[in-house]
């Protein structure tokens, strides 16, 4: 007995039962079985977050549980797909306890009933290395094909959801908390960049309301240089991003303000979980079409013809050079 609790059938029962969504069978068994709805075709994506690597391990285990899922959703969002159900394989290392295990499954109950999702199965081990957990979720669509990176086209242009860059200066805050006075922060925009870094905001709905709008589509997970430039690649295009168009937070802001070396992370730091598309239309009019889904969009550039790497440009006209383009695990 470890916890109060008398092994693995106990920790599935006690918390991640009462999870369990609808062909789940109550988590009595191996297997989930469900059908997609009639006319939908099913999106499926994989995300592995490791401690240390892409959460604190002492961060609140109900902002990991939100993490883990949230950065899931943003890929299906990024595909115009609805969730509906996940996969948890959750290795938990040593020390954890009871509480911790209630807090997480809590943090996953209260984004169960924000995205209309639940718990289909997974499993759950022990591990002598770090606290480690991995989310397989479930979409479905009505589009034959969603939208893909790869369907970008040279002369589109280039926009971005949200805010970009507050999540890797929450990472930075998060490592070396004096930045707040050096950066001129107040409690407020310190909390809010700490806040983006945690729990990711997936932009769910965006990409279904913009429909056939739209060009090229993707979440932005490794950074705006980076995952642009991914797009590029593979769709025959060169991303120009505007440097001074770049949506920014007013904590981003008054934190670049004050050092305008930050412009790197910004443009490079992962967790954004903002879409990323292109399209032919004017602003104006894909404001329009979002104006319901409680989100902003901002055209921050546009495709060349030629496959390559993004090309940033600052308010000068003149090109900027990273040394760092975004996360890479490799």
């Amino acid at each position: 007995m470890v916890n109060g609790l008398t092994g693995e059938d106990d920790i599935i029962a006690r918390y991640f039962a009462p999870l369990a969504g609808e062909g789940a069978n109550a988590l009595r068994d191996d297997c989930a079985v469900f059908e997609a709805p009639p006319d939908r075709r099913v999106v499926v994506t994989l995300d592995t977050l490791v401690a240390d690597v892409h959460f604190f391990a002492d961060d609140p285990p109900e902002d990991i549980a939100r993490k883990a899922l949230r950065v899931n959703l943003s890929d299906l969002a990024g595909k115009g797909a609805t969730p509906f159900g996940y996969l948890l394989s959750l290795s938990l290392n040593e020390g954890w306890t009871a509480g911790w295990l209630e807090a997480f499954a809590s943090g996953l109950a209260c984004d169960q009933k924000t995205f209309g999702c639940s718990l289909l199965g997974g499993d759950t081990t022990r591990t002598p290395g770090p606290l480690t957990l991995s989310v397989t979720a479930f979409g479905h669509t009505a589009a034959e094909t969603p939208p893909r990176r790869e369907m970008a086209k040279p002369g589109e242009r280039l926009f971005v959801t949200g805010t970009v860059g507050d999540a890797g200066l929450g990472l930075l805050l998060r490592q070396t908390p004096e930045l707040t006075g050096c950066w001129g922060l107040t409690d407020a925009e310190r909390d809010h960049l700490l806040e983006r870094y945690r729990v990711p905001q997936p932009r769910m709905g965006v990409v279904q309301t913009l429909g056939r709008l739209l060009g090229g589509a993707m979440d932005i997970s490794d950074g705006l240089a980076l995952d642009s430039s991914r797009m590029g690649l593979v769709s025959g295009t060169t991303p120009v991003l505007l440097l001074d168009r770049l949506p920014l937070s007013t904590a981003a802001r008054t934190a670049l303000s004050q050092d305008p070396a930050l412009i790197m992370p910004i443009v490079s730091g992962g967790d954004d979980y903002e879409l990323l598309f292109s399209s032919s239309a004017e602003a104006g009019t894909l404001a329009q079409a979002v104006r319901g889904c409680d989100v902003s969009i901002t055209e921050i550039g546009y495709l060349q013809d030629g496959a390559g790497a993004a090309r940033l440009i600052d308010a000068k006209g003149q090109s900027l050079d990273l040394d760092h383009t975004g996360y890479r695990h490799f």
